[in-house]
């Protein structure tokens, strides 16, 4: 018979394959690891439980009312920390199994290169509807890129155990230079809206480029994670 450890809460299982579903916190079978009869908990028999117990003639001292209340009170708090950690870990589960960070990078590497051409046009004709239009671009993406960040994380430490190889390393690199330069762009924008028509201007549509070469190396190596090719 084999031994069977549900790695979110460690319940148990004892069976020849891992339950479909965990009884405890309803993870499913691939979050099972098999263990060593060793490993799993014993329990104490019940005849040396009363072999434990104190003798009849002895008097067993119990705590003061005042403690036993105030234990009990706790109780039900350290119940519902419990069921929250349950219920996180259920939705970080839920996050990783149908791809939540796939998805929602959809939203940066859609908008940037809009942002970005919008910029660039607004430049060099000096439009100004183009230009609200591509701030407006890189507002929704700031806005998107804490749970795209998140996601990714929570996935590269389930499916890929947080490994630091260089395909990671350069991913990682590049989605902290897409989330930097973003945010330096809105808040130099916010500084002073009329950059595109200052002398600095091509630095600002520089870093927007570096912006867009940034997303569009995560999202190559993150294809390639994806589809394996």
């Amino acid at each position: 018979m084999k031994y069977w450890q549900c790695s979110v809460c460690k319940y148990i299982h004892q069976g020849d394959t891992p339950p479909e579903k965990c009884p405890i916190c309803g993870v499913d079978s691939s979050k099972f690891i098999e263990i060593d009869e060793a490993s799993v908990p014993q329990k104490t028999p019940p005849e040396k439980q009363m072999e434990k117990k104190p003798p009849a003639a002895v008097t067993v001292k119990k705590p003061p009312e005042s403690k036993l209340k105030q234990a009990a009170a706790q109780e039900p708090k350290k119940e519902n920390v419990q069921k929250g950690k349950i219920k996180f870990e259920q939705i970080k589960s839920l996050l990783v199994k149908h791809h939540a960070h796939p998805v929602s990078v959809h939203t940066p590497n859609g908008l940037l290169p809009a942002a970005a051409l919008l910029l660039v046009i607004a430049w060099l004709f000096d439009t100004q509807l183009l230009e609200k239009a591509a701030i407006v671009n890189l507002v929704i993406v700031i806005l998107a890129l804490p749970f795209v960040v998140y996601t990714g994380i929570l996935e590269w430490k389930t499916k890929y155990n947080g490994a630091m190889t260089p395909v990671f390393k350069i991913k990682i690199l590049a989605a902290s230079v897409t989330c930097a330069a973003c945010a330096m762009s809105l808040i130099w924008y916010a500084l002073n809206p009329d950059i595109l028509s200052s002398s600095r201007s091509w630095v600002f549509i520089l870093l927007n480029i570096i912006m867009l070469a940034g997303a569009g190396a995560a999202g190559h190596i993150g294809g390639k994670l994806v589809f394996k090719d």
